[in-house]
């Protein structure tokens, strides 16, 4: 066996995606609900977005990366956004908005003796 696992269901979703860029390591600064809570929750959330942003420009700056928002429904009719990172170079796409196609494998892992 070539250590390739034969996949006991799969099933291939057609997505629409949108190309764009953006920062890689600004990615890592967010707000979280809780963050908007009350004034002081804010105010600690900001500080600690602060203190993310100049550690980013004392580590070079920001680095620019490309990536698709890919979205689609899934079988029970949520829907599902997610994101994949295309590298730091133009992706060869005529447009922004894009047609992806998502193909999901179900199998079980080979159990090792």
């Amino acid at each position: 066996m070539s250590g390739e696992v034969e996949p006991a269901a799969q099933k291939e979703f057609n997505a629409s995606a949108r190309v764009g860029k953006v920062m890689k390591n600004i990615a890592m600064i967010s707000l979280k609900p809780e963050d908007l809570s009350s004034p002081v929750a804010f105010q600690m959330a900001m500080s600690r977005i602060y203190e993310s942003i100049m550690k980013i420009f004392e580590e070079g700056g920001p680095k620019q990366t490309y990536i698709a928002e890919v979205r689609f429904t899934d079988d029970m009719g949520n829907p599902v956004v997610l994101a994949v990172d295309l590298g730091e170079t133009p992706p060869p796409l005529s447009r922004e908005k894009v047609k992806a196609r998502v193909i999901v494998e179900i199998y079980d892992e080979p159990v090792e003796e």
